[in-house]
């Protein structure tokens, strides 16, 4: 179950205005894209190709709608009710605009996987965000290409 927001869990000082539950999908998924950038971001800065090229290309692949997507589906397994509960919100969530680079159905799904990030972050669940996170950057980086 997810506990309220934890300022000692929290990367800033910055309560959001509203607890997680009832913040829109959508503001949920802003913040969680920030979240997993950032993740995927350290991930590579730990590896020892350190070429910016490379770090771009690797990072792109591991963060554009089409790999969120696939991450969601590789995660939903092994996601609690609750879990699924927010993706689908997240998924079902009409953003209004037109992704770029990835058909609808992916951009919804990846969507969804930001929508759990930033659920999971404002309610304090740092340890089951770099479960998830570890897991999926895993399951991309190893699988086949």
């Amino acid at each position: 179950m997810s506990g309220p927001f934890n300022l000692e869990s929290a990367w800033f000082p910055y309560e959001p205005s509203k607890p997680a539950r009832l913040l829109s999908p959508l503001v949920l998924a802003y913040a969680g894209d920030a979240i997993y950038e950032v993740a995927v971001r350290q991930y590579l800065i730990s590896l020892p190709n350190l070429r910016p090229n490379h770090l771009h290309r690797t990072a792109t692949g591991l963060v554009s709608a089409k790999a969120q997507s696939t991450i969601l589906a590789y995660l939903e397994p092994k996601l609690t009710d609750e879990e699924k509960d927010v993706a689908r919100q997240g998924r079902n969530a009409k953003s209004g605009t037109i992704p770029k680079n990835a058909d609808v159905l992916e951009y919804r799904h990846a969507t969804a996987f930001e929508c759990l990030i930033g659920y999971l972050y404002y309610t304090g669940q740092q340890a089951r965000i770099r479960e998830l996170v570890d897991s999926s950057i895993q399951f991309m980086m190893n699988r086949p290409k």
